[in-house]
Order: C-alpha cells, then sequence, then structure tokens
C-alpha cells in the first residue's frame, strides 16, 4: 500500500484544481522573456555562420515590423548571464533592426545536453555548409559520449567511436560513413576548407588531405592557389600515401597537382628554364598555355601590320 507521502506526490495542487487550462498554459509561457540583448552570449564555438545576407536582411525587416514570432532558446549561466542555444539569426537581426531585447524560452540545461539542444535546433536550416555539419556533428559527438545515461541498443558494439557514429546517424540523416566524412573535414585546414564549402574541392578529395599534416596541407594550399587547379580524388589518395611515406614534399605536391587529369583536353605544357624565364614569375603554371596564346596572337598581327607596311611602299 503505498505511503502517505507518494500519495501527495501525486496528489494536483490547490491551484491545478482550481485554475482554468487557460491560466495553466499562461503559467507555462511564463518562461518566454525579453531579455536585453546585450546580457546574451553566443554559444562557445558556435560551428553555424551569421551573415549578414539578403536572408538576413529579409528576416531583421520581418522583425521590424512583426516582432519576433518564435522566441530563441538560451540557458541562464552561473555569473547570470544568458547563453544563446537556438536564435543566433534572430539575435543579429534584432540588433540590424535596432532593436534591445529579443524574445527567448530560457531552459534549464547542463553543458552538454545544451550542445546537443543546439545541434538539433540549427540542422532546421535550410541551407547548412560542408564545415557547419562538419565541427556540430563532432560537438554533437563528443557531448554525447560525456552524456551519463545514454540508452543502449541491443547487440549494440561496445561503447566508442565506431558505436556512436552509429548511434548519431540514427538521430541524423546522414549515414554513419558520411558523418565519419564530415568530422575529418575538421582536421582540414581553413583555407583548405573553405574551398570545400565553396564547391572547388569535393568530399571525397578533401577527406583523403584531412589525413595530412596540416603543414604540408598549407603547401598544397599554396600549389593550388598558384597553379589554379584542384586534386582530383586519385591525387588526393597519392598525396596521402606519400605524406604516410615520408615522400611528400612541396616539389611532388607540385609534380602531382599539374598532371592533366583524364577529363581536361590535351594542352601543350612549355617546361624548362628556356621558357620558364619569359613567363611572368607570378603566372601559375596552368595558365601558361593562355599567355603564349595571346602572346601568338599579339606577334601574329604585328607581323600582319609589318607585311602591310612592306608593300605599301
Amino acid at each position: 500500500m503505498p505511503n502517505e507521502k507518494s500519495i501527495e506526490m501525486r496528489l494536483p495542487s490547490l491551484d491545478e484544481l482550481f485554475s482554468s487550462q487557460e491560466e495553466r498554459d499562461d503559467a507555462k509561457l511564463k518562461r518566454i522573456y525579453e531579455i536585453p540583448l546585450d546580457e546574451i552570449d553566443p554559444f562557445p564555438d558556435h560551428p553555424f555562420r551569421v551573415q549578414d545576407d539578403e536572408d538576413m536582411m529579409n528576416l531583421s525587416e520581418s522583425i521590424r515590423t512583426k516582432g519576433v514570432l518564435t522566441p530563441a532558446t538560451v540557458r541562464k549561466k552561473e555569473d547570470g548571464r544568458y547563453e544563446m542555444l537556438s536564435g543566433h539569426r534572430r539575435y543579429r537581426a534584432c540588433q540590424l533592426a535596432g532593436l534591445d531585447s529579443l524574445r527567448c524560452e530560457v531552459v534549464d540545461m547542463s553543458r552538454d545536453e545544451a550542445t546537443i539542444f543546439m545541434v538539433e535546433s540549427n540542422f532546421q536550416r535550410t541551407k547548412i555548409l560542408p564545415s557547419e555539419k562538419a565541427f556540430a556533428y563532432r560537438m554533437r559527438l563528443e557531448a554525447m559520449r560525456r552524456l551519463p545515461g545514454r540508452p543502449s541498443r541491443e547487440n549494440a558494439r561496445p561503447v566508442g567511436e565506431k558505436y556512436s557514429v552509429n548511434q548519431l546517424s540514427d538521430e541524423m540523416d546522414d549515414s554513419a560513413r558520411q558523418i565519419h566524412r564530415y568530422i575529418r573535414l575538421t582536421e582540414l585546414i581553413p583555407e583548405l576548407l573553405d574551398m570545400v564549402d565553396e564547391g572547388q574541392i569535393a568530399m571525397r578529395p578533401a577527406v583523403e588531405l584531412s589525413y595530412i599534416p596540416k603543414l604540408t596541407q598549407g603547401h598544397i594550399w599554396e600549389c593550388i592557389e598558384m597553379e589554379q587547379c584542384t586534386p582530383s580524388h586519385a591525387q588526393a589518395k597519392r598525396m596521402r600515401q606519400m605524406s604516410e611515406n615520408g615522400k611528400l614534399t612541396p616539389e611532388s605536391i607540385e609534380a602531382i597537382m599539374v598532371e592533366e587529369k583524364p577529363n581536361q583536353k590535351e594542352r601543350i605544357v612549355l617546361r624548362g628554364d628556356r621558357f620558364s624565364r619569359l613567363f611572368p614569375p607570378d603566372l601559375p603554371v596552368s595558365k601558361r598555355e593562355d599567355y603564349v596564346a595571346a602572346a601568338m596572337e599579339f606577334y601574329g598581327r604585328h607581323r600582319q601590320r609589318q607585311r602591310e607596311r612592306d608593300d605599301a611602299r
């Protein structure tokens, strides 16, 4: 038979018995506050970009005329300030709209719970860059590992990286293999990661490059800038293998990068000091063909004018 204390704990309060549904709903809404913008801090290492683009201008105008329709979500910190979990774009839009405060729901969460919530809520965006997914997945995975009491699946693998990624893939739209690939992107130097975001380097070659030490990645980026070409998957794999064998040098990087790819048209490549000294020092090797063609066209026009002058004499 349950004791008096347990019965009392299950009984509704007098306020609950004699309050209307409207009053109870209103009590729940008391978690929504107008919080001054200068009391809200961004989430540490927030992986999702907030840009002052056209969408942001539209959002700011909407907030200026209609207000914030969906409250942001924050948690209160030990120092009394608030930490943004969801609503970084709304926060910026309020700044642009000249507002001093933001409607927020205040939640009570631990650091790891807040990280998981932040990632899940921001994954609702219509467009997410590869770098944003990469750091968001890594942050969420690390939080999942630290969070106690995660449910385990029957016949699951022992707790560890593979199991955690499998569990994460069950809760997200990407496969475990794809999540692994995204997380590998966090090992790229910022310059190469920006090229992935811009679609200049594909995912698979980018993953291969992520296994190369960052100093050597810097040499690869310099070669990309100089030669105006990006590595194929096969080239990236070769560079990774040479790096693991201690044979990847700036010279070997250049030799690999200037190779003609299967989908490239046949072209003339001029090598050797005889020709190299004739090109501007800052001209990429990949641009030499265009330079030669322009020089030949100029020379052809010069010869034509010379012949015309000779005929006129």
